[in-house]
């Protein structure tokens, strides 16, 4: 049989990560980060990651995997999530997947397209373009050729923006063409739920009180020692994570802080938005509202079932 495991999906600050812990306080779950900003060190206060004391108590994997200078992709994390399954379901526990990042999920349910390797010429070619034109002009160049994947990339989001240009340029096909080509994912059965808050206004006014917890909490000073990494500048991969991005701008002495807030909470919001837009085109998804005691009761009949049925 294959092996089952749960997926608890939502936009940020949906709640997700404090119903995995208490799934976890109560049945013999693996908890399985799908975050593209929590598998960088470094990037904690920001990201929302649970602290070395819940990870103690409760251990999640595929956090802490890569430093803020390397890239993750999507197939990266589809390898890495297939040997975390394999392990917690050995090891006999249930598999909890949890996050928002929802191209990690479709990558790994839906399996990856067979895409071409990376090409240093074209690469090169595209990043003297995105320096001599910026890359917004870069973006709109994706978005007449490849409209699907240029409503998936933020404008400046370079390395994105970089290969979805460089698999057009080297296959003569949009990128988003390529996601239909995907295999299933053979030797496992996922059960999807989404926590989506039915009071949008409500999730926004929580996006903006996380937000300045963060502040509190010591934010600006991460950013600032993220800056002072060698090696590091704007461009890397895990500055593309929302909060970062902006507040590098503030200890850059580019903007005031107040400034970079608002921008901060402004990207955390579409954010939001990007996520709850993808929820909504996923099929085979539960979907929870995360202020009862549904969610919770849905999660954990799920993993009971799970364990009620041997795994292979």
């Amino acid at each position: 049989m294959a092996i089952t495991a749960i997926c608890l999906m939502g936009p940020t600050a949906s709640g997700k990560t404090a119903l995995a812990v208490e799934v976890a306080r109560r049945l013999p779950v693996a908890v399985i980060s799908v975050d593209s900003a929590m598998v960088y060190r470094g990037l904690d206060i920001g990201t929302g990651k649970p602290d070395a004391a819940l990870r103690a108590e409760v251990p999640h994997a595929l956090i802490d995997i890569r430093e803020p200078w390397e890239a993750y992709s999507a197939g990266d994390f589809a390898r890495d999530a297939r040997r975390a399954i394999e392990a917690a379901a050995g090891a006999g526990r249930v598999p909890l997947l949890v996050g928002g990042t929802h191209l990690y999920f479709r990558s790994l349910v839906a399996g990856i397209a067979p895409l071409p390797a990376a090409d240093p010429s074209v690469r090169a070619a595209i990043d003297v373009e995105g320096e001599a034109l910026g890359w917004p002009a870069l973006h709109a160049e994706l978005a007449r050729v490849d409209p699907a994947a240029a409503a998936r990339i933020g404008p400046a989001d370079r390395q994105r923006i970089q290969r979805a240009l460089e698999v057009y340029r080297l296959t003569g096909r949009p990128l988003s063409a390529h996601w239909h080509d995907r295999p299933p994912e053979p030797g496992f059965r996922f059960r999807r739920f989404a926590l989506v808050p039915a009071d949008r206004a409500a999730l926004h006014a929580q996006i903006e009180r996380r937000f300045d917890r963060m502040l509190e909490q010591g934010l600006v000073a991460e950013v600032a020692a993220l800056r002072a990494l060698p090696g590091m500048s704007a461009d890397r991969p895990a500055l593309r994570a929302v909060g970062y991005r902006q507040l590098w701008a503030h200890v850059s002495g580019e903007e005031p802080l107040g400034q970079a807030r608002d921008k901060a909470i402004a990207a955390t919001r579409q954010l939001a938005r990007r996520q709850l837009t993808w929820l909504r085109a996923e099929t085979e998804v539960d979907v929870l509202d995360p202020g009862g005691l549904q969610a919770s009761a849905a999660v954990l009949g799920a993993v009971a079932d799970a364990i009620s049925q041997p795994s292979r």
